[in-house]
């Protein structure tokens, strides 16, 4: 189906573009939520008669999503979950917990602005991207952790998951026997028959 766009469209084009996409792609989401009209002359007519008070309505948004970046961009959230020993997460973070985690921190996103290309199922640090508006995007620290000390060692870079598996250096080595048989349990030699 052959649409023309009302606003840029990531991986599509820019306002005033014809372009041809799956017609479920149209009708299910650029049609509904108002990013594109049909192709067709009518359409057409009206898109041209329109595009500059379209244009600067986007201009507009634009410029209001670039104010509200200021207070978004770089902030650092953090959420404590409950995990396993390996570090999973017992659940999955969702999008609604960056949402909550960023409006108590002060900042006003939609559901809709969280770009989450998966889900976070385990505890550490991430970069999710929070698209304001078509042609502003900022990004946010997401840090997941078990509990608040473990999220300050991750905030200073600290590898909470290699610190718990750390190899032993402690220099205990076991006793090996090369006259044993295979198979054979290794016995303890009694206290006394041990000579200074």
């Amino acid at each position: 189906m052959e649409v023309i766009l009302l606003e840029r469209v990531e991986k599509l084009g820019q306002i005033g573009d014809v372009v041809t996409v799956k017609d479920g792609f149209a009708r299910n989401f650029l049609l509904p939520n108002k990013k594109a009209l049909r192709s067709n002359n009518a359409n057409r007519k009206v898109f041209e008669s329109n595009k500059t008070k379209i244009v600067a309505d986007n201009e507009a948004r634009k410029g209001e999503a670039q104010t509200a970046s200021k207070d978004i961009d770089g902030k650092s959230v953090t959420l404590i979950r409950q995990a396993s020993n390996t570090g999973q997460l017992y659940g999955s973070v969702a999008v609604r917990d960056i949402v909550e985690a960023l409006e108590v921190n002060g900042a006003k996103v939609l559901k809709n602005q969280i770009v989450l290309d998966k889900p976070i199922k385990a505890i550490g640090l991430y970069q999710v991207r929070v698209q304001l508006h078509p042609e502003v995007a900022v990004t946010v620290k997401i840090n997941v952790a078990r509990s608040p000390e473990e999220a300050d060692l991750q905030s200073q870079g600290v590898d909470v998951m290699a610190a718990m598996f750390e190899k032993d250096e402690a220099g205990f080595t076991e006793d090996y026997d090369p006259n044993a048989e295979p198979g054979e349990i290794a016995v303890d030699t009694p206290a006394e028959t041990i000579k200074d």
